[in-house]
């Protein structure tokens, strides 16, 4: 649901004894869905099944809520169907209790702007929605103490989740119909030589100014206009110091030393995403789990707490990340070299070590280009064929494919030298060996 500007919101949340939180992060995502804070509630406790916080607590928060007129409560933790009843039952008549969940659902569907984008979205509102209504009838049904008919629901009940449930299979299918032309669209470029690099990360950590950086036809400073010809590239990269700034992908190409990258920026991360909810956003999740390379974007000026906190969150959702994981320690110009030394310790167990770039001044993007290169799927052949119209053709193709060194024309034979793919490099063997026969 869309929000209206500036509108007053309470913050609450209830963290676990062992935990050290700050309801920083909520109040940030507030803010981006056009929520105004005006107050905040903590509480340290371990859940209460009734009211999420203690009773005391939760008349406390109703009181807050009377005190300060505002319109909305916004809940750190995921509440069930119960506990926001009974919330709203203490406060005033007509107040929303809106969790964690509900919140970044809101962001998103104010974020979507393609139609890949709005069906995520609309997937994980209907997946947010299903259980509820469930616990919801279940509820009514205890209070009315009602005769169940069907799985303990009426036929108008059964109806209403059979409806939810077969939304959610309509949006699947649209959904994997889109999937398949990713799929399809990864391989032409992979069959065309191109290496598949990802942007992951924490929301905020700068992979959209890391875009621009690297990019070869991009600024530093944009607006993320999109190419309609081309719905998959933008000829910017939006980028702006707010959460979930980027929400769909935008690729662009990256040219270094011969190899031939498309870079693409994804969604950033939050911490508690429920499996339903990053399992709905799959098809922008693809671009990072189907990489060539994954760069895990870490913002280095934040307190070493946190990146540890936000770096195991990305851990958990790049489990099943196919490419090789790069760490890179961004925003290392706002922070001391001490600093971003004590970080690397956090980004150990990945594929490879972390680099500390800075995308704002340049810093290390270089280094990080090495070593992109050096992990991307990569062979290499030296090929001699007659010295024909054929040849000519097939050093053209090898220039559109590959990295081509080392030409020479010794007489009747050209020589040279390519690093690409490997399928590419197979595909230039067979090509030469087909030159080589007929001359």
């Amino acid at each position: 649901m869309q929000q209206s500007r500036q509108q007053p919101a309470l913050v609450a949340a209830r963290h676990d004894p062992r935990e050290k939180r700050t309801t920083a992060e909520l109040t940030a995502l507030a803010e981006t869905a056009g929520y105004t804070v005006v107050g905040e509630l903590t509480q340290t406790r371990p859940e209460d099944a009734a009211y999420q916080f203690g009773r005391g607590k939760a008349e406390e928060l109703a009181r807050r809520v009377a005190e300060h007129e505002v319109d909305t409560v916004l809940v750190d933790n995921p509440l069930s169907p119960q506990q926001a009843h009974n919330l709203r039952a203490l406060a005033p008549d007509g107040t929303p209790f809106v969790d964690r969940h509900r919140l970044v659902l809101d962001i998103f569907a104010q974020r979507a702007g393609t139609r890949a984008a709005k069906l995520q979205v609309r997937l994980a509102e209907l997946r947010y929605e299903l259980p509820r209504v469930r616990q919801e009838i279940r509820l009514e049904a205890e209070a009315a103490n009602e005769r169940r008919t069907v799985a303990g629901m009426n036929e108008k009940e059964h109806r209403r989740v059979l409806d939810i449930q077969e939304r959610i299979q309509r949006v699947e299918r649209r959904l994997d119909s889109l999937g398949s032309v990713e799929s399809d669209r990864r391989a032409h470029h992979r069959h065309a030589g191109r290496d598949l690099v990802a942007l992951a990360g924490y929301t905020n950590a700068g992979k959209s100014t890391l875009l621009r950086r690297l990019a070869d036809d991009l600024a530093v400073e944009g607006d993320g206009a999109t190419d309609p010809d081309h719905p998959d590239e933008a000829t910017t990269a939006a980028t702006a110091d707010r959460l979930f700034e980027t929400l769909e992908t935008t690729t662009r190409g990256v040219s270094t030393d011969g190899r031939r990258l498309l870079v693409t920026d994804t969604v950033g991360f939050v911490r508690d995403l429920p499996p339903w909810l990053v399992d709905a956003f799959e098809s922008t999740l693809s671009a990072v789990y189907h990489a060539d390379v994954v760069l895990l974007v870490v913002d280095a000026s934040d307190p070493r707490s946190e990146v540890r906190e936000k770096v195991d969150t990305c851990r958990d959702v790049l489990d099943d990340a196919d490419g090789v994981i790069l760490p890179v320690l961004n925003k290392v110009d706002q922070c001391s070299t001490a600093h971003v030394d004590r970080l690397h310790e956090l980004c150990s167990g990945f594929d490879a070590d972390p680099v500390a770039v800075s995308s704002t001044e340049g810093t290390g993007v270089d280094e990080l280009l090495a070593r992109v290169r050096s992990a991307v799927p990569t062979a290499e052949a030296t090929l001699t064929v007659p010295n024909t119209g054929k040849s000519q053709a097939l050093l053209s193709w090898a220039h559109d494919h590959g990295s081509v060194a080392d030409v020479d024309y010794d007489g009747e034979t050209v020589t040279f030298d390519l690093v690409g793919r490997p399928a590419v490099i197979e595909r230039a063997r067979s090509k030469a060996t087909d030159v080589s026969k007929t001359g």
